[in-house]
């Protein structure tokens, strides 16, 4: 937290001191739609594991009171039937005692109504005991069910995405070896370009080669609506000595990132709603800036698609 907080002053001191207020407006209003994503994106996340966690809870409980509940009742059903033997035997020796003494048979029929009342007793606390299994049995089933349902969704979600993935290399399998990756990782998939790939150094204008990765990369979005696209440029820490026009590292990332977006805005059926740029410059590193190799891993684009939440959402705020 106190990392993304410097990140965010030394943003905010550079865009005030050299960028011009309508650049920096831009950059701070895409600054914040990143940040509310982001943001979003934990909550749902967050609100999904909960939910998770505690309809498993519940549902453990439920199992818990369940068996407790069993137990009771077969407790209860084992009272029941000695008493109900013990009945059976004073019934007998009453037939037997009837002839022997009027005493006797009384003292039997006092012994039958009271082991009477007890068995009835018995009877509704077995009653009442089954009416409860039964109540619980029917919560535990909705419990279980939710939960199912619950994974089901996670399990389809995470189906898409490796399906998503698959579609993607599929389709820049040309441009394996030449800077260009495709992962799948923590319920996203991330497409990283490095720059040699896109851009010339110090420019933000997209080579052939690269606008021919973005557009195979864009046919495959468009078949995919129900995904968010966040398009991310990142740089190495060389100080930007380019172009006048520009304050810096952050201002270069942000410039290439959304250079992507306008490749992918011309497929007219990519939803811009979805898309997203932002700069990272750089603050995201990958690799070490030690090293020209790990310098140029951390001057790329990477594209990240998550899947909308929306039916996950919308089952979580259920009664």
């Amino acid at each position: 937290m106190k990392k993304y907080i410097l990140y965010t002053l030394t943003f905010g001191v550079l865009l005030s001191s050299c960028v011009s207020p309508k650049v920096y407006k831009d950059l701070e209003s895409k600054y914040g739609v990143l940040k509310d994503e982001n943001k979003q994106l934990a909550e749902e996340n967050e609100s999904l594991l909960n939910a998770k966690n505690t309809a498993e809870n519940e549902l453990s409980q439920l199992r818990d009171a369940y068996n407790e509940a069993i137990a009771d009742r077969d407790k209860i059903q084992g009272d029941y039937n000695a008493t109900k033997a013990n009945l059976d035997n004073l019934k007998a020796s009453y037939e037997a005692l009837e002839k022997n003494s009027s005493s006797a048979i009384a003292e039997n029929v006092q012994k039958n109504k009271e082991l009477l009342a007890q068995l009835e007793a018995k009877e509704n606390a077995l009653e009442a005991e089954n009416a409860r299994l039964e109540a619980l049995k029917t919560e535990l089933e909705a419990r279980s069910n939710r939960v199912v349902e619950l994974e089901s969704m996670i399990a389809a979600k995470d189906a898409a995405m490796t399906e998503l993935k698959n579609a993607i290399s599929r389709a820049l399998i040309d441009f394996e070896g030449k800077g260009l990756t495709v992962e799948q990782r923590d319920g996203k998939v991330y497409v990283s370009m490095e720059n040699k790939l896109l851009f010339q150094s110090g420019s933000w204008a997209v080579g052939v080669e690269g606008k021919k990765a973005v557009k195979q990369l864009g046919s495959v979005l468009a078949d995919n609506p129900d995904i968010n696209v966040l398009i991310e440029g990142h740089t190495d820490n060389v100080p930007y000595s380019g172009n006048a026009t520009l304050s810096g590292n952050w201002d270069l990332s942000t410039k290439r990132a959304t250079a992507i977006v306008e490749i992918l805005r011309e497929n007219a059926n990519i939803n811009p709603e979805s898309l997203t740029a932002a700069g990272r410059g750089e603050y995201a590193p990958i690799a070490t800036n030690e090293t020209a190799e790990g310098k140029a891993k951390n001057r790329r684009i990477e594209v990240i698609l998550t899947p909308k939440l929306d039916e996950i959402t919308k089952l979580l705020n259920k009664e």
